[in-house]
């Protein structure tokens, strides 16, 4: 779930830089002449518009992925993930390795 997340920011991000790199902040230029359309058909004016609106709704999108994509992804500080075989509320001990390849035993756990 988390691959499907990342590649849709992926391509939202590349549609986005897209976007901003075809607007003219002074109406002309290659905002005017997408795809064949002039000024005749749509005019400069509205497909700034169909831009500057396709900007903000790529940005909206982002945003939100990144939100929702948080709920997905797995724990990572967390010793008691799924079949770690720790009970929940335990930790686990490690015994100690003591130099000369025996083992110390763990301390006593009080009841």
């Amino acid at each position: 779930m988390v691959l499907l997340f990342l590649i849709l920011m992926v391509i939202a991000s590349v549609a986005i830089g897209f976007f901003i790199l075809i607007q003219n902040p002074k109406g002309g230029g290659l905002a005017g002449n997408i795809a064949g359309f002039n000024s005749q058909f749509m005019g400069v004016k509205q497909t700034t518009d169909v831009l500057e609106k396709g900007t903000w709704m790529l940005a909206i999108v982002i945003a939100l992925l990144c939100l929702f994509s948080t709920f997905f992804l797995p724990d990572g500080g967390s010793t008691n993930a799924p079949g770690s075989g720790a009970r929940p509320g335990t930790t686990q001990q490690q015994t100690p390795v003591v130099p000369g390849g025996g083992q110390q035993q763990p301390p006593a756990q009080p009841r």
